[in-house]
């Protein structure tokens, strides 16, 4: 009987391991990245990042995004300035994303801003919802 108990508990813990590996592994098949930041110029060493990222991480490398908020966002109405970052961040596979809020919040007409830009409402919340899906997270 003893013998009996043991042995369910080996085997119910041995069971327990191997199916958290597998959710573990499943969770994290692709490195995704989120970077939230609130100067434009940053940009260029958030996509210099993306580029070694993608080398180092190799097939595993999944979804890189930029969240831009804050008052900075009064300089993407400044399109040519705008043109070089966001085809950087097309050759490197980086989402630009625009925090709505912040647009409302400074005046800035969407219509103003270069379309290749994803507009969210709130910046914020979106990086805490990436984070929850399990992007690594950092804020500049």
């Amino acid at each position: 009987m003893k013998n009996l108990f043991s042995s369910t508990i080996v085997l119910i813990l041995v069971f327990s391991i191997f199916s958290a590996k597998a959710q573990n592994k499943m969770h994290h098949e692709k490195n995704n990245y989120v970077v939230l930041t609130k100067a434009i110029p940053q940009l260029q060493p958030i996509i210099l990042t993306a580029e070694a990222l993608t080398e180092e991480d190799g097939e595993k490398f999944g979804d890189f995004q930029v969240i831009i908020c804050g008052k900075t966002v009064t300089d993407l109405t400044d399109k040519e300035m705008m043109r070089k970052f966001i085809d950087k961040a097309e050759k490197a596979n980086v989402k630009i994303v625009i925090c709505g809020f912040s647009l409302k919040q400074f005046g800035v007409d969407q219509k103003n801003i270069p379309q290749e830009l994803e507009v969210v409402d709130n910046g914020i919340l979106h990086n805490f919802q990436l984070q929850k899906k399990g992007y690594l997270s950092i804020e500049l």
